[in-house]
């Protein structure tokens, strides 16, 4: 006897079918972060630091949409890893610290474990409010993140055990003042640039004479991508900038942070991310 699918049936496994994804795109892969490990070369690096680990992530979105005890437990799997080094490249909250949420910051990064050799972080559009232009706002998560034990790298750098790390405000923002620190940085010198917007690197600013690399978010990697296919959805002008590691062509190489919440609660083939990224004397 020959089994017929029928019309009725086929729309039934269809629906059903489309339920599943829906629920999968909205309850599981927004909550199902993957570990990502990334060789960096870094030019003239210390011999003590080769093979030591910095730890990346980005984009927490901390606020009503992002609840504050899934990011904690991110920075427990987070430091399991036992990094030496923590970067969080920017929107580190929702539109600010503010209302039920403004204290948000202080309970995610009580459950990171220290790193040796400490914690930064730059702010991302969102860490300045609704209109990323709140001064304000970007100034109260700075001060949050710093009551935390987090370093934060406005126009500015700091030498780790004799690595540099560099850090401007976000790209959108009215305090973007990358001609405070990339003039001077060298390309002798191990550098490492925290830069929440990917099309920062494009701009014709002076970048100094810096080779190396760039830490970036901003993308959420699209948040959805279809198989084969670019993501449809990037908050950048260089569609290019996706996800992962990108050489751009000058002695400078990119990695763009897939991040670890979101604006809107959905996710396919895009997963949250924790990048280790190994240190490598070059």
């Amino acid at each position: 006897m020959k089994w017929r699918l029928t019309r009725r049936q086929f729309l039934l496994g269809g629906a059903g079918a489309a339920f599943g994804v829906g629920v999968y795109t909205w309850r599981i892969e927004p909550r199902w972060v993957t570990v990502v490990r990334n060789d960096m070369p870094v030019r003239n690096l210390p011999p003590e630091l080769d093979g030591k680990t910095l730890a990346q992530v980005s984009d927490l979105h901390s606020g009503p949409k992002v609840d504050a005890s899934y990011l904690a437990a991110c920075m427990r799997d987070l430091s399991a890893l036992r990094p030496d080094i923590v970067v969080v490249t920017g929107d580190v909250t929702d539109h600010g610290a503010v209302g039920a949420h403004a204290h948000d910051i202080e309970t995610i990064f009580a459950a990171l474990v220290p790193p040796p050799l400490g914690t930064f972080a730059v702010l991302g559009n969102h860490d300045f409010g609704t209109a990323w232009s709140d001064l304000g706002a970007g100034a109260e998560v700075a001060a949050q993140l710093s009551s935390a034990g987090v370093t934060v790298l406005r126009n500015e750098s700091r030498v780790v055990a004799g690595l540099r790390i560099a850090g401007v405000d976000d790209y959108w923002c009215p305090n973007f003042k990358p001609e405070a620190v990339f003039p001077r940085l060298d390309a002798d010198e191990p550098t490492v640039v925290l830069c929440h917007n990917p099309d920062a690197a494009d701009r014709p600013v002076d970048w100094g004479r810096f080779r190396g690399w760039i830490l970036s978010g901003h993308t959420h990697g699209g948040q959805c991508k279809p198989p084969f296919l670019p993501p449809p959805l990037l908050p950048v002008a260089n569609k290019r900038y996706t996800a992962g590691a990108f050489d751009l062509g000058d002695g400078r190489s990119m990695y763009i942070n897939r991040g670890l919440g979101h604006t809107l609660r959905v996710r396919f083939n895009v997963r949250p991310e924790i990048t280790l990224h190994r240190l490598v004397r070059v």
